[in-house]
This record gives C-alpha cells, structure tokens and sequence, in this order.
C-alpha cells in the first residue's frame, strides 16, 4: 500500500497540467450548464415565493351582468375565506395626463381592506395612509420600459363619462342619447393626484404590459387571455373606491364588479405545477355555476374567470424559465459528450506515459481493477475539486441570468431557496462520463502482458495521404506541408477527438449566436435571451480552449523526441511551433467544417424546445462569424502553448528509452 501510495502522489506531481487541465474544462462545463439549469429553478422559486409574500389571487372574476350581488360576494367569500376575497372594479381606458393621451388600466379598490394582490411599495404614501386620510388620492404603478409613471403630487383628471362611453364600448354597449345627456349633466370630471408609488402585483414586465383596448380595423381581443391583446398600456393607476362618484344616489361604476380570490393553501401553486393546474380547472367551473344568473334565457354565467394562466407577466416569466431550461438539458447532452472524449484523451495518453509504471505494479501483484482505480482517483479528485468550483460559478451565473431577467421584467427578489437539483444532474452526468471514458481507457493496459507494456509503443507509421494522388499539387507543396498533412492523418484517434470536439463547440457557438441573431435582429426582441446567448457563445469558447489546449498538449508529449530532434538540426522556435501550430489548425478547420452540421442540428433542437425561431430565420452573417469565434479562441491556445514548445529539454527528450 506504501508504494501504491506513493506512485499516487508523484503522479499528481508530474502530471499538474494535465490534472488542471480536467478540471478547467469540468468547471466550464458544470459550471455553464449548471448556471442556466439552476437559473430556471431561481426562477420559479423566486415567481412562487413572490405569489405568497403578495398574497397574488389566482382568480380574478369579472361580472359580465352588471355588478355581483352581496349575496354572490358571501357565497365566495364562504367558499374560499373572506380574507382570501376583495371585491374592486378594472378597466383599461384612454386616459389624457397632462398634455398626453395614453392607455391606463384603473383598478378601483377598497384601500382600507386590501389583503389580495398586494403592490409592491417604491415610494411616497402607502395604500392604507391613503385610505386613513380619506380616499382622495392614487397610487401610480413604477416606471418600467413599457409603463410611464407620474412624480407624487401629478393631477390626474378622471373623466368618468368618458371612462363610461368607453367601458359600454368595450362591452358591446351603445350609450343612449338620454344617457349620454343625463352623464354631462350630472358627471363632472374628478380631480385627483398621485401619492405615491408601487409596483403593479399582477403586472411587472419591463417590456410593457399588454391592456384590452382594440385598435382601430383589428379584431377584438379575447378580454381574459393577456397574451392575444394587441397594445401595451402607458400607466396603471390604483384608486380607492371612494373616488367613484354617484348620480342620483347610485355609484356610476359597479364596486364589486371584479372579485379577486385566492386559494386558501398558498403552497400549491409552486409555480403552475399539474396539482395547481386541476385546481385551477375545477374552481374556474365552480365560480361560473356559483355565479351563474337568470336571464330571459335561462340559466347563465354572470362572470369571466381570469388565472394566472391568463396572466401575461406570470405566464411568460413561467415559459421563459421552461425555455431556459430546455436549452440547458440541450447544452447538457452536448458538453457531456465533449467533456468524457477529451477526458479520455488526457487519461488514455496519460496511462500511455506510465506504461512501464504499470508493469511493475502488475508484476508486484496489484490487480487491474487496483491499477485503474489510481488513475481513476486522480480524475475524480480534478472533477471533485472542479465540482466546488463549478457549484459557486454555476451559482453566481445562474444570479447573472436571472438579473438579465430584468431587462424583460421587474423581477420578485431573488428565492431564498439555493437551487440544487440541475447543478446535481450536470454534477453526477459529467462524473459519471469521466469514470466511464478512464475505465475504458484503463482495462485496454492493464490487459496486456508486462513484457509488452516495459516496452514502449512503436511510432506510428507514416501514412500517404490521397492529396500524394495529385502530383500536380503535391509535389508543388513545400516538404514543411507534405509532413504537416501526413502527420494530421499519422495520429487518427487524436484527429478523430480533436474533430469531434471542435465541431461540437462550433455547433454551441452557432447555436448561441443564432439565439442572439433572432433577439437583435429578428422579431424576437427578448434582453433576457440575448443575455444567455451571450453567455453561451462565451463558455462554447472556452470550451474551445479547453478542447484545443489538452489535445494539443497530448500531441506535444507524445512528440517530444521529435520535436527535440528539429531543435538539434537547427529549426528555430518559429519553425518549431510552426510545425505543430499547422497541425492544430487544420484539425480546427476541419471541425469547423463538420461544425455547421451540428450546429444546425443543435439550431434545430434548441428552435424546437424553446417554441420559437428557425433555421431559415438565421442572418447569414452569423454563418460566418462562427468559424471566426472558434478560431480567436484556438489563437490564444496556440500562444498559450508556445512556451511548451520551445522550452521543451532537448537532452532529456533524446535519452534512449530504458
């Protein structure tokens, strides 16, 4: 055991590079995948702890025949709790502030006994000081890229004629000539101002919220599904009830024409999960029998139900994190496939370095299994320092995702709950890939015979390549070229791996880039997506590196002799890099080549899972920068390795094999 050990710790000793190799290239890969898996699961935590903190409804009920009886309110409120219901009144109006005409959605609200749909406070006066003064102030929702706000102390005029004309337009409803004279009559305009202001509990996309008014020549939006509305609103005000005046003694806005209900166990919505979904279903079909009126036709629902499957800033927040998601599982697959060949690679050529280590074992009475299992420790000992690593940059990118979120939404606090679970599966998958790739690299050695593993491995042979059938290009090319392409096919296996790697980072840089192609210049305008294309084009490349930099090094190792004896007949440092350098690019060019396959595969996957975006849809410019991508990326490689090259002992390299 005292020498086992011992060959373990010089081994750590002699192969640092390689051994920090493996770990750069599984803290990129568990680190990038990890970061936008566990950015959904932030997400969704951070959308469910925000439903609870602001008591969010989960059913907003409109009555379609006129306002709902205190009995309809006692039933519901018998129902579901009477804390769990407030009673109000929306709708969404042109609306003149100042000198500006603009569409606002005004929520009529009892101030003083709000419980459900809690706005979040940003400044000036709250909903309850508004309610102890009196009523006679608004509440205007926070700024945002889509939603203007108005500095406290802003008159704002209600014109509730006119909000009427509109609501009965919406409705369907003409106004009458009677009506519209009884309304100048007696409606005066109201004068308000603006207390304070909050963020809308329902409404926090920066990108605007959508509001129901139809254009002019389009068609009419369904009123209960956000997502089909066709404009944005400029202001959301909130109003207490109070301001809502009355003619003849009656109010000329139904008070309770909206009921805001939410369900008494706040933990099953965790964010749309199945159990949720049938909650959903079967209340939405027991409020509109409960609600149900008699009409000279019959029997009739007297309300629409809008959820939060309806509700545009919840439900695309939601998809938006599914979408996310999906493209990590994709990035998963892919990074997997990449980590456990260049892995291989390193162990394989590793093991190959210490044939006659091996031997000695064998003839000391180690089993096989006991000769993997070191070279395996050394590899999870890198992946499990890798992993530390990787757990805190999965994190910190998965915060980075989520502030971009912020660009395309005013985003809940971040969860308090750390995300775990995709960081888990990235963790163990990758793992489990290396173990995999070194045990198969390991039972090949240890199977041979000690004499045969004392002596080292024959070079490999000179192999004519099919460019030698084209005299007339071959024998113009310069000696330095015919070796560099015979030595490209000399070394299939490391050909082979260096290919397959570089395509599969071309392909992620290609995906990434056609994200952020479809975001900025496409139809897609999403700040959030551009954010995580960026991030993927970036790791795609370091993964670059990191491919590049180990097959490299393994091909500079295998070749010291050879390199050492260019040194001695008198090639200079430029032309001995250069002799390797041409090596690497054309094994880069070549799986740049077979990289657009795969990358329009990967293209396709992605544009599927996500639900949007195709291949035809891609800016041919974004063809050509990929290949541009993977090169820099080579480039800072290649000069990273120089000094291995150069510096590579010319006398040791040459002693004759013992």
């Amino acid at each position: 055991m005292k020498t086992y050990l011992k060959t373990l710790e010089r081994m750590y000793k002699k192969h640092l590079m390689r051994f920090l190799s493996i770990i750069f290239i599984v803290v990129v890969s568990v680190g990038l995948v990890s970061g936008i898996g566990s950015s959904t699961e932030n997400i969704k935590s951070s959308l469910s702890e925000y439903y609870i903190a602001q008591n969010i409804s989960d059913f907003v009920v409109k009555a379609t025949e006129g306002d709902f009886t205190q009995e309809q309110i006692d039933a519901v409120k018998n129902e579901y709790g009477a804390e769990n219901v407030n009673t109000g009144m929306s709708l969404d109006v042109e609306l003149t502030v100042g000198e500006e005409k603009g569409t606002a959605r005004l929520y009529f609200l009892d101030f003083e006994n709000m419980t459900v749909n809690l706005p979040r406070y940003v400044s000036g006066a709250k909903a309850e000081e508004l309610a102890a003064e009196g009523g006679t102030k608004i509440l205007c929702a926070n700024a945002s890229k889509g939603l203007k706000t108005l500095t406290h102390g802003t008159k704002v005029t209600l014109d509730f004629k006119d909000i009427l004309v509109q609501s009965a337009d919406q409705a369907g409803e003409e106004l009458s000539d009677f009506m519209l004279s009884m309304l100048d009559r007696f409606l005066k305009p109201v004068e308000t101002e603006v207390a304070g202001t909050v963020t809308d509990a329902l409404a926090f996309t920066d990108d605007g919220e959508p509001s129901y008014i139809q254009e002019e020549g389009a068609t009419t939006p369904d009123m209960v599904n956000a997502l089909d509305s066709l404009n944005t609103l400029d202001y959301i005000f909130y109003i207490p009830l109070s301001i809502i005046p009355e003619v003849m003694g009656q109010s000329v806005l139904p008070k309770s024409g909206d009921l805001y209900i939410t369900a008494r166990d706040r933990t099953q919505f965790a964010s749309f999960s199945p159990d949720y979904k049938r909650y959903v279903d079967e209340n939405t079909a027991k409020l509109k029998e409960m609600l149900s009126v008699e009409t000279d036709e019959g029997t009739k629902s007297g309300c629409e139900v809008i959820t939060l499957y309806e509700n545009y800033t919840f439900s695309s927040l939601d998809a938006y994190a599914d979408k996310v998601l999906s493209l990590g599982f994709v990035l998963l697959v892919a990074f997997v496939l990449v980590t456990a060949l260049v892995v291989s690679s390193n162990m394989t050529r590793l093991m190959e370095e210490e044939r006659a280590q091996i031997a000695c074992l064998r003839t000391l009475g180690y089993s096989g299994f006991k000769i993997i299992t070191k070279y395996m420790l050394f590899a999870l000992i890198a992946t499990g320092i890798a992993g530390v690593a990787s757990y805190f940059l999965g994190l910190g990118l998965a915060a980075f995702i989520y502030h971009v979120f912020n660009y395309s939404y005013v985003m809940p606090p971040l969860a308090s709950r750390v995300a775990m679970l995709f960081y888990l599966i990235t963790y163990f998958a990758i793992a489990a890939a290396i173990i995999a790739s070194t045990l198969f690299a390991g039972v090949r050695l240890v199977n041979e015979k000690p004499a045969a593993l004392l002596r080292p491995r024959p070079p490999k042979a000179g192999r004519k390549v099919i460019l030698e059938r084209i005299p007339f290009f071959w024998n113009r090319l310069p000696f330095k070229y015919k070796s560099t392409l015979r030595n490209v096919l000399r070394y299939r296996n490391r050909f082979y791996m260096t290919v397959i790697a570089v395509a599969c980072s071309m392909g992620l840089v290609l995906a990434g880039l056609a994200l952020l192609d479809l975001c900025i210049f496409g139809t897609f305008g999403s700040p959030a997506i551009v954010g995580l294309a960026c991030v993927i084009v970036l790791f795609a490349g370091l993964l670059t590196m990191a491919v590049i930099y180990t097959l490299t090094g393994i091909n500079i190792s295998e070749r010291n002799r050879e390199i050492a004896t260019l040194m001695v007949l008198g090639y200079q440092d430029k032309e001995v890099t250069g002799y390797i350098y041409r090596e690497v690019y054309i094994n880069t060019l070549i799986g740049i080549l077979f990289g657009y396959p795969v990358g329009a595969l990967l293209m396709w996957v992605v544009f599927n899972v996500m639900n949007f975006g195709s291949l035809a849809g891609v800016s041919w410019f974004m063809w050509l920068i990929a290949p541009f991508v993977v090169l820099l990326f080579t480039a800072l490689v290649t000069l990273i390795l120089r000094r291995k090259i150069v510096k590579i002992d010319m006398n040791e390299s040459l002693k004759a094999n013992e």
